[in-house]
């Protein structure tokens, strides 16, 4: 994976829409500064739409809705299947606030970062693949999948990516997380399908946490990105992301089912984000991207 930050453009709006009063409150994260606002992709519409599709509502008890990672990424070579894949997917991770995207102080005591390998070949989408079939593998593949949808921020886009990127059984293309975020963003400002020329945001994949796996094609992914947006001043924000992903026909794929938990969106090297269990993200030397299983 390149280094280098992918760029989006994404324009100013005042009133976040769609969802409920909930889902709207969360949905962009506005930062304002005279006449000047940057806005940003959060984690509340990625929260809204996993309870939307999964029925879990906001009378859910708390109880049900503390943090857990499964902590065994390397099940061996046989996967015990469908009903233990719903049940990693679904459990839910730390809960935090709106204030834990920002940018905080780092402490001291970060956990040991993990590799995550760079592909090797352009995919289809001109989306980057050739990632090994390693959990981290997958990480790589669904943090480009992530960043090409950013970079265009249009539905035709969103659509065109989940097509080629996601497997039959899915929530599908227009409920996608990433296209529901879009089409939200794309609503409030009054644009149409393809947004306006605007501010430039950059994404950048800062930390990584491998949830848990099913066998040696099957992983629940998750990046943590730093977000910089800059339109006449700059502003930063993080947010995490969680796929089902599967190796089927030699690349990681978003695979069926129910969206993951939401990810929680903490500024990376935090308290709070070593809590949530992101681990730092190391860009591997091409020698040492793993070898296919």
């Amino acid at each position: 994976m390149s280094k280098q930050p992918a760029r989006s453009r994404i324009g100013p709006t005042e009133a976040a829409a769609g969802g409920s009063e909930w889902g709207r409150r969360r949905l962009l994260v506005i930062l304002t500064a005279a006449t000047v606002v940057a806005v940003l992709l959060v984690t509340g519409l990625i929260r809204a739409t996993y309870l939307a599709v999964t029925g879990v509502g906001d009378d859910t008890p708390a109880e049900d809705l503390t943090f857990t990672v499964v902590n065994d990424p390397t099940t061996g070579d046989v996967a015990r299947g469908a009903a233990h894949r719903d049940e990693v997917a679904a459990a839910p991770m730390l809960t935090v606030n709106d204030q834990a995207m920002f940018p905080a102080e780092a402490v001291r005591d970060a956990p040991a970062g993990i590799e995550i390998p760079i592909g090797e070949a352009p995919g289809p989408a001109l989306i980057q693949s050739g990632f090994p079939n390693t959990p981290e593998g997958a990480v790589g593949q669904l943090a480009q999948i992530d960043m090409a949808v950013l970079q265009a921020m249009s539905l035709p886009t969103a659509h065109e990516v989940y097509r080629s990127w996601a497997l039959p059984g899915g929530i599908g293309a227009e409920r996608w997380w990433i296209t529901q975020s879009v089409a939200a963003f794309l609503t409030s400002t009054s644009m149409g399908e393809v947004m306006d020329a605007g501010t430039w945001v950059e994404a950048e994949p800062a930390a990584a946490l491998i949830k848990g796996a099913d066998g040696p094609d099957w992983v629940v992914a998750c990046v943590l990105f730093k977000v910089t947006a800059t339109y006449r001043q700059e502003a930063q924000i993080a947010f995490g992301h969680c796929e089902r992903m599967q190796w089927v026909g030699g690349r990681w794929m978003i695979a069926p089912g129910l969206p993951p938990a939401p990810a929680p969106s903490t500024w990376p090297g935090t308290d709070l984000a070593n809590q949530a269990g992101w681990r730092p993200w190391i860009t591997a030397h091409p020698a040492q991207s793993g070898t296919e299983r």
